[in-house]
């Protein structure tokens, strides 16, 4: 082998490894160009895309918003966003508040403590003074302002003409005497403290509707005296005597009340002779009719009794039968 062919045999080799090197050069300098100028431009193209989807959801919402306001009147569907949620919590929150604050009031059993705050000393005591009449009119008279004794003398008197019913035989139809007895005595003592309240108002009597329905509900405890002791001994001398003493103690009470109230000869008269009226009859209706309207209106309720009528239907075909067959015996 001669040297020459050698160096002649490298020389290819030798130039295909400069161009290698030079081309691998010139390729790495042309991807770092790449690099350089693609990435700029893929990063506008991004950006540039972002830009028009935000341009186009907020040009959605505020398209939406619109048909929203169309379609709404109140323009309360058109609140969107944080601003909406907010308003529409501040609404939610101040109607939450104002409906608490209602069922609290009218839930609250404080309210109605001082009605009913009295110690049974006192309840004795002024049921005592109920049937003791003032002599000084010249000046107001104190009336307590409570509800716990007027209403337990009401209770009093339905359970009182209870007992006068049943001990007269009245037979019971699906509590009918405990409505009936109910409705009377409450009906009386609220629907005459409000009518006498009304002609106080009238006259200009100082006085409370508090104070009336205190008033005339310790003046049924002479009431509740009368009928407890006439129910169970029945004679009309004695009643006719208590319903003078006890009856007459207690609306004297009450109307010397209402006189040291009320001032003026006219005002005094007509205040005062309408409630001593009416508390009066009261006790005479309750003595007297109060029994035979509520057997009226049972035996209304019952209606009419089939015994009866199986009777007039049995005499009357059994007289028949007897006018036939003396006919016949004469025939013959």
């Amino acid at each position: 082998v001669r040297m020459s062919g050698g160096s002649r045999s490298t020389e290819p080799w030798g130039g295909f490894d400069d161009q290698l090197i030079q081309g691998v050069g010139a390729a790495v300098i042309d991807m770092e160009n790449m690099d350089d100028t693609s990435g700029s431009s893929f990063e506008d193209v991004g950006e540039l895309h972002q830009r028009m989807r935000e341009e186009q959801e907020v040009a959605e919402e505020a398209a939406a918003a619109d048909a929203d306001g169309a379609d709404d009147f109140l323009g309360v569907k058109g609140l969107k966003g944080q601003l909406g949620r907010q308003v529409a919590d501040e609404v939610w929150q101040a109607g939450k508040r104002q409906a608490s604050r209602a069922f609290n009031l009218y839930a609250n059993i404080d309210i109605l403590r001082p009605y009913f705050d009295v110690e049974p000393a006192q309840v004795r005591c002024r049921l005592l003074e109920s049937m003791i009449p003032v002599r000084m009119i010249t000046f107001p008279q104190k009336v307590a302002g409570e509800l716990y004794g007027p209403l337990m003398l009401v209770f009093t008197l339905v359970a009182i003409l209870l007992h006068g019913m049943k001990t007269s035989g009245t037979v019971i139809v699906e509590g009918t005497l405990m409505g009936t007895a109910i409705g009377t005595c409450f009906g009386y003592w609220l629907g005459v403290s409000c009518f006498v309240f009304f002609l106080a108002y009238l006259v200009n009597a100082q006085i409370t509707l508090l104070q009336m329905l205190s008033l005339l509900g310790y003046g049924l405890f002479g009431h509740c005296v009368v009928l407890l002791v006439t129910y169970n001994i029945h004679f009309h001398f004695l009643f006719y005597g208590l319903w003078l003493l006890l009856g007459g103690l207690s609306t004297l009470r009450m109307v010397a009340v209402l006189l040291s109230r009320t001032v003026g000869q006219t005002p005094r008269l007509l205040l005062c002779g309408s409630l001593a009226l009416l508390h009066m009859s009261f006790l005479l209706y309750l003595h007297f009719s109060y029994h035979r309207i509520l057997e009226g209106l049972l035996d209304s309720l019952e209606g009419p009794d089939p015994a009866a009528m199986e009777r007039v239907a049995r005499d009357v075909h059994e007289v028949t039968l007897n006018a036939t067959a003396r006919s016949l015996g004469r025939a013959q």
